[in-house]
């Protein structure tokens, strides 16, 4: 089962999206690349890569789709990260697309997909959002790809339920009801810290079901963070200086991968 340091691909702005400058698609996977070495490089365990850049995010759900060009730009970049690297590759759709990802996943022989919202129904900045977990998980079958894993945030970061939600009841929804394969845990924004608090509920509620940080692991924090989970999805910190749209800095991953290596909860 996937567990780890997995590093994040923040796939650039893409020709379409607002914040899109010069290069074309070109550029866009060259810099995309750029950041796949790096992290390979500097020791992760897995990479993910997502359409970090292509803000404001469509919804993801039935009706609302990630376009295809960003699906195409995304599985070339997933299909050559996997083929140049042995590690473990998945993909996230943002903001919640899970029937691409899953698409994406399947051509190009990826390991695993991010849900941000399996389950439940939340108030976003994409408006609200469904979980479409029975929809996930039946096309993940006609695909016949049951390998493909996939981690569901819980309460996840940029939303709010719609009603008051537990984390214990969010968890079993996911994984009880939703059959996720993992569980992520966020704070509230790209970047912020996961509390503490709120990843013991997790991992006392989660039954042996991976658990991984979502967001905001530093070097400050991992020490007292990591040997609560299984693993973790970094991005923000892996950068340049920590800033957001600088690539990936190769002597940041080795430090945060020398230091999960060492803090991380065993298997």
């Amino acid at each position: 089962m996937l567990r780890g340091f997995i590093g994040v691909v923040h796939v650039p702005a893409m020709p379409g999206d607002p914040g899109h400058q010069v290069g074309g698609f070109s550029e866009v996977l060259r810099r995309a690349f750029i950041d796949a070495d790096a992290l390979a490089q500097g020791g992760a365990d897995g990479i993910i890569v997502e359409n970090f850049g292509s803000s404001p995010f469509h919804k993801g759900t039935h009706g609302d789709r990630v376009p295809p060009h960003q699906v195409a730009a995304l599985t070339l970049i997933a299909h050559e990260t996997k083929r140049r690297f042995s590690l473990p590759v998945g993909v996230n759709c943002l903001r919640n697309d899970a029937y691409s990802a899953l698409g994406i996943a399947a051509a190009a022989e990826l390991d695993f997909i991010r849900i941000n919202i399996h389950t439940g129904a939340y108030v976003t900045d994409q408006g609200i959002i469904e979980g479409e977990a029975q929809h996930t998980l039946r096309y993940r079958q006609l695909l016949g790809r049951t390998n493909i894993r996939i981690l569901a945030d819980v309460l996840v970061k940029h939303a709010s339920p719609l009603a008051p939600l537990s984390m214990a009841s969010a968890i079993k929804e996911a994984f009880g009801r939703g059959h996720a394969d993992g569980i992520i845990v966020s704070g509230q924004a790209t970047g912020a810290e996961v509390d503490a608090n709120t990843l013991r509920a997790a991992q006392s509620s989660s039954s042996g079901v991976p658990l991984f940080i979502g967001s905001g692991l530093t070097p400050e924090n991992v020490e007292r963070l990591a040997p609560l989970v299984n693993g973790a999805i970094v991005g923000s910190w892996l950068k340049h200086g920590g800033i957001l749209s600088a690539p990936v800095d190769v002597k940041r991953v080795a430090t945060m991968a020398a230091l999960l290596k060492s803090h991380l909860k065993a298997p």
